[in-house]
């Protein structure tokens, strides 16, 4: 290739990289939902005007040879704490470097939707070098469950020890679907935890029973036992903080200091929620989806009294995964804005909003991979986890 050539397709490289990340001129908003005959309950529930938004952002690999990596969280040094589905924790350098499995990680069910999932560590890390990760356990047979273990990092990165299971979803059940597995200290030092009600006919009408911890939302001590504070349900089980939910892979504190969840639904109605104590958030009761047959689920209702309303949903469904609101110093104009990332839709999709009130989308990034977990680093840089075989952790800052 002569020079000239060779930098006129540098360029066109780099203009195309810089402008990868900008808001699609196309109005997602057109594509038609699922169900017709559905209405949201208040004006702007769904289909929030498309921001305009011209920003040019830079996608770099920060580290790659990940198999279907699931969750992060960066340690105080600047490194990275890494999962990968078949049941590998990795310790990623502040300079990407990946290493070799860390030892120590309990025997995981990693059939279907299962596997190694979330980790995260708390403030007084650089102390106790205490981690939490969550799982798919194998419980016998081919029953599992999602499980909440925690154990010690050794200064040089390599080991848990001192690991111990302290919370076990019950029931188990024979599926290979809807862990849930989210895990999000709160400001008082209490854990949530989310789950999944397992996605088979059956099971999921457990996320209605406060005697399972199917489809809730569990707020537990670092320990494991119910933190206090909890909501008093009657009948139900004191860690559950609220219930009604269908598979739970998203969840982060806000600025307001409150949990807010992504969930993910079934043909339609992903649902962005900020549960409250207590309260019944509906599934499969109320819903904007409709199974996967195309048929009604539960005659196709969306609203019933004691049942909740999420403050958004999307129809068709973009298949939300993690999500985090944006406080780093690279995006000035992002400030408080959630940064949601999309499976199917494989895109970042960015909220802005007014209180609770979504107030505009943009998507970024569309086609670019099945974007399993989103945070923002030290750096104000935006880090992607892209859930593949060949997966990649990926650092989004504004192009120069």
């Amino acid at each position: 290739m002569s020079q000239r050539n060779l930098r006129k397709a540098l360029a066109t490289s780099a203009l195309a990289l810089a402008f990868a990340g900008a808001a699609s001129a196309q109005d997602f908003n057109e594509a038609p939902p699922n169900d017709p005959n559905q209405s949201p309950a208040f004006e702007g529930q769904t289909r929030a005007p498309v921001i305009a938004d011209d920003i040019a952002l830079s996608k770099d690999v920060f580290a790659g040879g990940l198999v279907n990596p699931w969750g992060m969280d960066q340690l105080p040094d600047g490194s990275w704490l890494v999962t990968e589905r078949p049941g590998r924790l990795r310790h990623v350098g502040a300079d990407g470097t990946l290493s070799e499995p860390i030892t120590g990680i309990p025997e995981v069910d990693s059939r279907g939707q299962g596997g190694l999932l979330d980790v995260t560590v708390a403030d007084d890390f650089d102390s106790t070098r205490r981690i939490w990760f969550s799982f798919a356990e194998p419980r016998g047979g081919e029953t599992n469950a999602t499980a909440v273990g925690t154990g010690i990092l050794s200064e040089d990165n390599t080991a848990l020890s001192d690991v111990e299971v302290i919370f076990q979803q019950q029931p188990a059940w024979e599926s290979t679907l809807h862990f849930g597995s989210r895990l999000v200290f709160a400001p008082d030092g209490a854990l949530f935890v989310t789950t999944g009600e397992r996605s088979l006919p059956e099971p999921r009408e457990l996320s209605q029973d406060v005697t399972t911890h199917l489809g809730k939302v569990i707020r537990i001590t670092p320990e494991g036992g119910a933190a206090d504070g909890n909501p008093a349900i009657e009948g139900g089980l004191p860690e559950i903080w609220s219930y009604g939910h269908r598979n739970l892979q998203g969840a982060t504190i806000g600025p307001d200091g409150e949990l807010w969840t992504i969930e993910h639904g079934p043909r339609g109605g992903d649902e962005l929620n900020r549960p409250e104590a207590g309260l019944n958030y509906g599934w499969p009761v109320i819903t904007y989806g409709i199974n996967y047959s195309g048929e009604a689920i539960n005659t196709g209702i969306t609203a019933q009294e004691g049942m909740e309303q999420p403050l958004y949903f999307w129809d068709p469904s973009i298949a939300t995964s993690n999500m985090v609101f944006y406080e780093g110093d690279l995006f000035p104009d992002w400030q408080n804005s959630l940064l949601i990332g999309s499976l199917a839709g494989q895109s970042l999709v960015r909220l802005t909003l007014d209180g609770t009130a979504v107030t505009g989308e943009a998507r970024y990034f569309a086609g670019e991979g099945r974007i399993r977990d989103v945070d923002v680093g030290a750096d104000g840089a935006i880090y992607l986890l892209i859930d593949a075989e060949d997966g990649q952790m990926l650092r989004v800052t504004p192009a120069e």
